[in-house]
């Protein structure tokens, strides 16, 4: 018998699903309550797969554990989710429901489990967090700054401005030991860098947060990027394809260096225009180039090959 759990994630608690036994149990969501889910599922005969979703990374402490333990765990879309249960008409939502939900999703759609970031990417990836969170206050205050006359509010903006970029200055100096100092990354910074269009931040974006960049088909990395576009039609009905879900922070900075690499880079900018020739409006030119640059930086990490124009 072939048996999936479902694990619903919340920040003090693990609710738990064992399908098809019909066993449901909770855990504390801290050591000692991931040692005895480990130690619970691992006693299974026959389990395939234990899914949980992502939840703001209180699920970080299990799945790393679930995986030293050599258990098979995947982490899922909650969105994925969320249509399952509407689609198997499940409209009652509670902890252990969901946990039901999630075991019975596995079962039908059987997901891959994704790789496990290596050792260091969770600091980088909250080191790239943090820079992100700086630069918007950064942007705030400084817009703020230009519209408060002068006076002591306008100082005091003007001290925070300064303090706020003191402390970027060290988050990416930071970032850049972090980086730099670890060959692996190193080497695939300079490989992703070497593309037109793809400067460090990026780069590193990329690194922090598609840490399979490199082992996907071109398919998966334009769907784990969100920029895999969905038909919509019924019958004679043709609606507009469009894409959503995926990574966001990682769709952000492919749209960031799709517009650099639209104007500088010679082979995407024809791609471009022959795009926007063939009637396609400019956004819609934009996501494809987005796309194209994803699966062109896939294949430059998997080959270990940089950026050469054809």
């Amino acid at each position: 018998m072939e048996i999936t759990v479902g694990i619903d994630v919340s920040k003090a608690r693990l609710d738990v699903h064992v399908h098809p036994e019909g066993e449901s149990f909770a855990v504390s969501n801290d050591e000692a309550g991931v040692s005895e889910l480990v130690g619970r599922l691992g006693r299974l005969e026959g389990l395939i797969s234990i899914g949980l979703e992502a939840s703001g990374r209180y699920e970080r402490l299990a799945v790393a554990q679930l995986a030293v333990a050599g258990l098979p765990v995947v982490v899922l879309n909650p969105a994925q989710v969320r249509h399952y249960a509407r689609a198997i008409g499940q409209r009652a939502k509670t902890d252990p429901i969901d946990a039901r939900v999630i075991a019975l999703f596995v079962d039908a759609v059987r997901p891959e489990p994704r790789p496990l970031p290596e050792a260091r990417s969770d600091e980088l990836a909250t080191l790239m967090t943090r820079r992100r969170q700086l630069v918007q206050m950064l942007v705030a205050e400084r817009l703020r700054r230009q519209q408060a006359p002068k006076g002591i509010v306008r100082v005091s903006m003007a001290r925070i401005v300064a303090s706020l970029e003191d402390a970027l200055r060290e988050i990416d100096a930071e970032i850049d030991r972090t980086v730099r100092g670890t060959p692996v990354w190193r080497d695939k910074e300079d490989l992703l860098s070497s593309v037109p269009g793809i400067g460090k931040t990026i780069a590193r974006t990329l690194l922090a947060e598609m840490p399979e960049l490199g082992t996907l088909s071109p398919r998966q990395a334009a769907a784990l990027a969100g920029l895999a576009p969905y038909t919509r039609q019924s019958g004679k009905w043709r609606g507009r394809s469009t894409i959503s879900g995926g990574r966001g922070q990682v769709r952000t900075a492919l749209f960031m260096g799709a517009l650099v690499a639209a104007r500088y880079n010679p082979t995407l900018k024809a791609f471009r225009d022959r795009l926007i020739a063939a009637g396609k409006p400019k956004l819609v030119a934009i996501i494809a180039i987005a796309r194209k640059l994803l699966v062109i930086l896939n294949a430059i990490i998997r080959d270990k090959k940089p950026w050469k124009q054809a």
